[in-house]
């Protein structure tokens, strides 16, 4: 499933309040929370949010009005729950035409006594970002150094302070279509909400669904939405590839109302473990197991490709409303050749509203995303003075002996 995601901030009194939107193809979900007392807390959820989405496909807007119609609804019964008004926000996308990019880039280190300054790392991160191939219909969401070198000699952690002549980076690009970006944001503002900043769907899950030890060890998080399903692996608590297909839970649905000549309705309620009526239980389990097979084939293909297939301890974690499929871990795990687990993280205490599955996890994890950045809005887009001063004695200091 395709989701536009969305962070409200919005002061009251002394809370600080984050609203999550997820905006996918089958449903728009809203979490409300409220910035926890401590920074490494998670935010408490205080509402939440839901209304049936139309005018996406794959993750795509086709139909703006429909879409920012859905939009409305969801945040007017989240605004209701929690009792205060969502009025800005942080978007993030998902979607077919989200994907990922590897590039490198090369610099010579600027001081002359070859110390690795800040603005020698943006700079080699800048030519690899200038390496890149293809992108002159995409967007850049989101840039993470993976690696640095050296001299030749791989650097472990952060490159400042080192001494040599020549720095490389390994970086790790999240891009999308220029156009799916600009219908998102346009149809966010049209349901009243203004976009702030927008990020990737799939980095804002893993706020939730993952553990740090998870991210560390090597695993997949695999996102099964209605039309879409995504997948982003980890490893050394970094993402290092991006995959969206255009395949979904629904396709599951559409094949067991042909195999066994049923209303579409039922045949969602078989698909999630509701037994209820008569047909061939055999029948039923062949046709889910085509489908999910094929779903997970195209998850080792990509590990393949990115030479990680069977190399991920940590496994795979199945999350979205496609991940409630019975006996979907055991095909993951045969397939994939790896463990396999659905999402289950530990929420805070002393929830006002609780969210009742993991196709919640993206909404909330906006809400975590948020709080652990504090994306508040800048007083302008050049940042504050203080920034501008570090800045400017880093520029200079690049310089000096």
């Amino acid at each position: 499933m395709h989701r536009a995601r969305i962070i409200d901030f919005h002061l009251m009194a002394t809370r600080s309040i984050i609203t999550g939107i997820d905006i996918g193809t089958h449903a728009t979900r809203v979490v409300v929370c409220e910035q926890a007392a401590t920074p490494d807390a998670l935010p408490r959820i205080i509402g939440t949010g839901v209304a049936e989405s139309k005018g996406l496909r794959h993750g795509y807007v086709v139909d703006p009005h429909e879409a920012a119609r859905s939009i409305r609804a969801a945040i007017a019964a989240a605004e209701k729950a929690a009792g205060v008004p969502i009025k800005s926000a942080l978007l993030s996308i998902g979607g077919i035409s989200l994907e990922s990019m590897i590039s490198h880039g090369t610099v010579m280190v600027s001081r002359a006594d070859g110390e690795v300054t800040q603005l020698d790392v943006e700079k080699a991160v800048t030519e690899s970002e200038n390496a890149l191939a293809g992108t002159q219909n995409k967007e850049i969401l989101d840039t993470i150094p993976l690696r640095y070198r050296l001299d030749s000699k791989e650097i472990l952690g952060r490159p400042q302070g080192f001494k040599g002549s020549k720095l490389e980076v390994k970086t790790f690009f999240i891009t999308s279509l220029k156009q799916h970006l600009a219908d998102l944001t346009s149809t966010v503002e049209e349901a009243g909400v203004d976009v702030i900043e927008i990020v990737p769907a799939p980095i804002a899950a893993a706020r939730i669904a993952l553990t740090k030890h998870q991210r560390v060890a090597g695993c997949v998080l695999a996102n099964i939405g209605a039309e879409t399903v995504s997948i982003a692996v980890f490893e050394n608590d970094a993402p290092i590839s991006l995959q969206v297909f255009p395949i979904g839970s629904i396709n599951i649905t559409y094949d067991i109302s042909l195999g066994l000549r049923i209303p579409i309705q039922d045949a969602e309620k078989l698909k999630m473990g509701d037994y209820s009526g008569t047909f061939s239980r055999k029948k039923l389990d062949e046709i889910v197991e085509a489908r999910v097979s094929e779903i997970f084939e195209l998850v080792e293909a990509h590990l393949k490709k990115i030479g990680k297939n069977g190399l991920l301890p940590a496994g795979i974690i199945l999350t979205g409303g496609g991940a409630g499929i019975a006996t979907i871990e055991d095909l993951a795990r045969g397939i994939l050749k790896l463990p396999s687990s659905i999402a289950l993280p530990e929420l805070p205490g002393n929830q006002k509203a609780t969210i009742r599955d993991s196709s919640w996890f993206v909404a909330y994890g906006l809400c975590v995303h948020g709080s652990q950045n504090n994306s508040r809005p800048s007083l302008s887009n050049g940042g504050n003075i203080s920034d501008m001063i570090d800045r400017i004695k880093t520029w200079f200091n690049q310089y000096l002996p």
